[in-house]
């Protein structure tokens, strides 16, 4: 059952107690799939970087039609994983409303002195940067979709530390080149088997979020990514809206097509959850928050901060989330005194 504390902007404290039932009437009236049958991809070469990259978009009825303007979320990938692995995560966050970019970044990083596949943080300004120029191509496929004013963040192992850090508009060394200013665009993001640490101190960093809703994905059985390290990150993030979502049995790569692919050191721990349904939940999971956070989609809301994980075998969630305090005649006879904020903490 959720646990609910209120915090007052005026003198007063209200506290808000919603019946079981309605949560229940709520999610019953909520399907959690993605919104569009089918997907478009293809793909094109970044021109700042020449990095190959992979777009995913949703497919409507009518692709030309102005009232589709899908936001763009940039998949960060993890070390040397590469991006054909994602292929089944991206299909089903671009069949959420997203144009999804999934590029292949190449570096040397210095401080390991190691050459591969690793994301870093100018990517985020690059990729919006060229999805602005793409979107204006006479025959690109996304033409006319893409709404370049928001931009959500998704990422895995590495990349989820590239993502983390560029939200908290941070220039870390090894995910960072050169400097980096977190734009105005970026407004959300979500991350796979992460956390945010200096190594090898172990010493955890601070996520100043400013606001920006941030979520993480954790397996139960990861062998690299351990539980713990994503608690504390969580608690890290300084600001809600924020979520640590658990996948029961899930391992480091509950996120890719195969578990352990080729190219990355591989997690000792063996999933106890099949392939498939590792990758669904967490792309469902992963849509959900970016439609709840990005595309204002208020069932997709209640659902991840508040009914999904009783819905959802497979998962736990702890969360904390500001809510704005609904009319007094909505709550039942309740008494609410002066105007507040609710804010929403949950632990299964």
């Amino acid at each position: 059952m959720a646990k609910l504390k209120a915090l007052s902007t005026a003198s007063a404290i209200a506290v808000l107690v919603v019946p079981s039932t309605m949560q229940t009437a709520t999610a019953a009236n909520f399907n959690p799939a993605p919104v569009y049958q089918d997907f478009g991809k293809y793909s094109t070469t970044i021109s700042e970087n020449n990095n190959l990259t992979d777009i995913y978009f949703p497919k409507t009825k009518n692709s030309n039609s102005k009232s589709n303007s899908f936001p763009v979320a940039l998949l960060l990938q993890g070390a040397n994983v590469d991006k054909s692995s994602y292929s089944e995560y991206a299909s089903i966050e671009a069949r959420n409303g997203i144009v999804l970019v999934e590029p292949n970044r190449k570096r040397t990083v210095q401080i390991i002195n190691t050459t591969g596949l690793f994301t870093e943080t100018s990517q985020v300004e690059n990729i919006l940067a060229e999805i602005k120029t793409e979107k204006s191509k006479p025959n690109s496929p996304i033409k006319g979709i893409v709404d370049t004013d928001k931009l959500a963040l998704l990422g895995h192992s590495w990349g989820g530390a590239v993502g983390l850090s560029a939200i908290a508009n941070l220039c870390l060394p090894g995910v960072c080149e050169g400097s980096y200013k977190r734009p105005k665009e970026l407004v959300a993001g979500i991350f796979f088997g992460t956390s945010l640490r200096k190594q090898p101190t172990d010493e955890f960093i601070p996520i100043n979020n400013s606001g920006i809703p941030t979520a993480l994905l954790q397996g139960t059985s990861e062998g690299v990514a351990l539980p713990f390290r994503a608690e504390r990150t969580y608690d890290n993030i300084q600001n809600p809206p924020k979520a640590l979502i658990s996948i029961s049995g899930a391992n480091h790569y509950g996120i890719t097509n195969t578990n352990n692919p080729d190219g990355p050191r591989p997690d000792p721990s063996s999933p106890t959850i099949p392939q498939d349904i590792a990758v669904e939940t967490a792309a469902r999971w992963s849509g959900l928050f970016l439609r709840a956070s990005v595309l204002d989609d208020k069932k997709a809301f209640d659902y991840v901060y508040s009914t999904g994980d009783a819905l959802d075998k497979n998962v736990k969630v702890t969360s904390q989330a500001n809510v704005a305090v609904p009319e007094a005649s909505s709550i039942f006879g309740l008494g609410l005194f002066g105007v507040g904020l609710i804010v929403w903490k949950r632990k299964k």
